[in-house]
């Protein structure tokens, strides 16, 4: 699968006269058209800044793929390149090589095609494996192409004594967003040797600040992407409802208090698009979405809407990015519509009851 990356000069002038007037163009509409041609054309043509993140090139594709299925369009794809996406995937796909023993800890599947697959020059990412399954689900793939015990001896490579888990098995840092990523993917594999439970479950418990929320690690502070992250690994091992009802009050409490106008990630921080979706799924996991304030957030989300290209940015009067673009609406559709999207897995319920189907 081919992408293009160009110097979009037409953005940067939309730029300029955004910041010289120093008005956000509000809408108060979701203008679900323009959205729809942002989504598609993160299939296929790229700003040149996004040749930065070309290692994250998988992600980019998810967000594209679900923004797109979260809108209902995707008869927007072609059965043609929705056949080249699906093979381009299984080619990101980190299996043994024949001259090696070591293979299986690297398995799993990385980011971008700027580097062959085999095992002896690549290494998979937890987090590219869990797009990449979420974009196969979306694109109503089998799976039966995933080689599942590779990547479950790939996981059981990244988890700590601790366990934390670690993005590759080349080493990284290592936290909940991993965890999560982990969780994910034994989930929809419905394959749990890769995870220890008990371990993961002792890790984020040990994550969990004294303000009530989760950080990336043990003695941080409480985020609101770490908090998402921890509650819905504990919802997806089914250690969740099991914890004390007290425990579970404060970390309702700590998530609503998130909320001014959109949502913040954490105490005196600024809102911010994403944090929508972060909170508004980790109150949903918790029953409590019934108590943010969807006008609000509805109205917040407004002006970081691009009414020109489609798409969210992260604040008002800044140019969209995909990242953001997909959470708002992610985040927007999660308030308003309960139909719309699995909160822990973070695809839509169309992929989930497909991934259902599978393991029915």
């Amino acid at each position: 699968m081919v992408i293009i990356y160009f110097k979009p000069a037409a953005l940067c002038s939309m730029t300029n006269i955004v910041e010289e007037s120093g008005e956000s163009k509000e809408c108060d509409e979701l203008l679900r058209g323009k959205h729809v041609k942002y989504f598609k054309q993160l299939l296929n043509l790229l700003p040149e800044l996004y040749q930065g993140i070309d290692s994250s090139r998988l992600t980019i594709l998810y967000f594209g793929l679900s923004g797109l299925d979260l809108l209902g369009e995707l008869d927007n794809i072609s059965d043609t390149q929705k056949s080249e996406i699906i093979e381009w995937i299984y080619s990101l796909q980190v299996k043994p090589s024949d001259n090696t023993n070591i293979g299986t800890t690297r398995c799993g599947f990385y980011a971008t095609d700027s580097l062959p697959a085999s095992v002896d020059e690549n290494y998979g990412h937890v987090a590219m494996t869990y797009v990449a399954l979420c974009s196969l689900l979306i694109m109503g793939d089998d799976l039966k192409r995933v080689d599942r015990d590779c990547i479950m001896a790939g996981l059981q490579a990244l988890q700590l004594p601790n366990g934390a888990f670690q993005c590759s098995a080349f080493g990284s840092e290592s936290d909940t967003r991993f965890v999560y990523c982990a969780a994910c993917i034994c989930y929809m594999l419905k394959d749990w040797r890769g995870l220890d439970r008990t371990a993961t479950t002792n890790f984020l418990l040990a994550s969990q600040s004294y303000e009530g929320g989760f950080a990336q690690n043990v003695g941080r502070e409480a985020h609101g992407g770490s908090t998402f992250c921890s509650l819905a690994a504990l919802h997806l091992m089914g250690t969740l409802e099991t914890l004390p009802d007290e425990n579970l009050a404060r970390i309702r409490e700590w998530c609503l208090r998130r909320q001014v106008t959109g949502f913040n990630g954490r105490p005196n921080k600024p809102v911010d698009t994403c944090y929508s979706f972060w909170v508004g799924a980790s109150l949903s996991m918790l029953n409590a979405k019934q108590y943010l304030n969807k006008e609000c957030n509805f109205s917040f989300l407004m002006t970081t809407q691009d009414n020109y290209i489609g798409g969210f940015s992260k604040w008002p009067n800044q140019l969209p990015d995909a990242l953001h673009s997909y959470f708002g609406l992610a985040g927007l559709l999660l308030a308003t519509e309960d139909e719309a999207l699995h909160p822990a897995l973070n695809i839509s319920m169309r992929a989930f009851r497909h991934l259902e189907y599978l393991q029915s």
